[in-house]
């Protein structure tokens, strides 16, 4: 896909301001999934994500859409709303030109509303208002109104309103998309230059980096290097983020996908990081600042055996989730386990439930 029919855009908000629901109700209108297969909270794939009724991890899903005729390819990138999942918004952030920025019409602009949209004027962002849940007896959409033109310096033409719930207005947001947020720049004849924004570990298939595309263009078969550590790798396998994921032989300027490269040493590869050929002299991409843990705790395994295994859980967690950081401890009294600093104490109940 040309860059110019690209748009890749994340949607902040408060928690519990309807951002999983307009998900949901892009990937309907969208044909990526059929009525038949919806559920609620689509892109929440966690089963602490479900019964919590939050979202956890930044997902990504490509998004096909028509718009006058020309088939446009919106990826986005879903982000949590809640404070102490605020790190994995900004690097969301990072591989986007612009974010939704949504409030509940009965609640207004809220503190993690004002947050992430700082959040996306420091990257630059094109930022695009939009009033939720418009079909509340509640809603006070003049007050929301007021609210966001005072805080974005917008006019009122630029507000959009939509209920995700019932999905009135939702293509108007689709159509706003295209005609509003910038595509993205880059140079494709360029040395390959993509950032990894995101990251897991599969046992068959080893760390499964989410990139995005800034310049040149990179194929199945090459060789690539992380420039961080200078370690080469080849790549075994490219593609998008469909309904699952989908390979493909290349991924050029702009676009969003997943690089799998046989990366068996989870140290090889860091959240930030840009990944190029070997022996380029391009320079680096801006990378993250690291988060400072807010809250600490020791966490030390049942029985002293499962200590090997609680070490191997917190490398792959911490591959997933790089905002909290981790020590070896011991104490006379618990034995060998781990100092650990999260950015809240919602953040440490949620690591501590994933390591189970």
């Amino acid at each position: 896909m040309r860059p110019e029919f690209i748009r890749n855009f994340s949607i902040i908000a408060h928690i519990d301001h309807g951002k999983s629901t307009l998900a949901d109700r892009f990937l309907l209108k969208t044909g990526v999934i059929s009525a038949r297969e919806f559920h609620e909270q689509m892109l929440d794939d966690m089963d602490l994500e479900r019964e919590r009724g939050i979202t956890i991890k930044a997902h990504t899903i490509s998004l096909p859409y028509f718009y006058k005729g020309q088939e446009y390819l919106l990826n986005l990138i879903d982000t949590p709303g809640h404070v102490d999942f605020s790190y994995e918004v900004s690097r969301s952030l990072t591989a986007c030109e612009g974010a939704l920025l949504l409030a509940d019409a009965s609640q207004g602009m809220e503190a993690q509303t004002l947050a992430n949209a700082y959040l996306a004027l420091e990257e630059e962002l094109y930022i695009q208002p939009v009033v939720n849940k418009i079909d509340l007896p509640t809603a006070d959409i003049e007050g929301v109104h007021e609210e966001f033109m005072q805080f974005l310096g917008c006019e009122d033409q630029d507000i959009l309103h939509v209920s995700a719930k019932t999905g009135e207005g939702v293509n108007e947001i689709l159509d706003a998309i295209i005609e509003r947020i910038p595509a993205p720049v880059g140079d494709p004849d360029a040395t390959p230059r993509a950032l990894i924004y995101d990251s897991i570990y599969n046992d068959y298939r080893g760390v499964i980096a989410s990139i995005r595309m800034v310049d040149g263009t990179l194929r199945k078969g090459e060789r690539i290097e992380m420039m961080a550590t200078g370690r080469t790798y080849e790549i075994t396998e490219l593609g998008v983020f469909g309904k699952t994921m989908e390979p493909r032989r290349q991924l050029s300027v702009g676009e969003v996908g997943y690089l799998v490269a046989a990366i068996k040493n989870i140290s090889d590869v860091h959240v930030g990081d840009t990944i190029t050929t070997p022996e380029s002299k391009v320079e680096a991409l801006p990378g993250y600042d690291q988060p400072k843990p807010m809250v600490y705790c020791g966490l030390y395994p049942s029985a002293s055996e499962t200590y090997e295994g609680l070490r191997k859980a917190l490398d792959r967690l911490a591959l997933n989730d790089s905002s909290f950081a981790f020590q070896p401890e011991s104490s006379g009294a618990l034995g060998f386990g781990f100092r650990c600093g999260f950015l809240g104490l919602l953040h440490m109940e949620i690591v501590q439930e994933r390591l189970e």
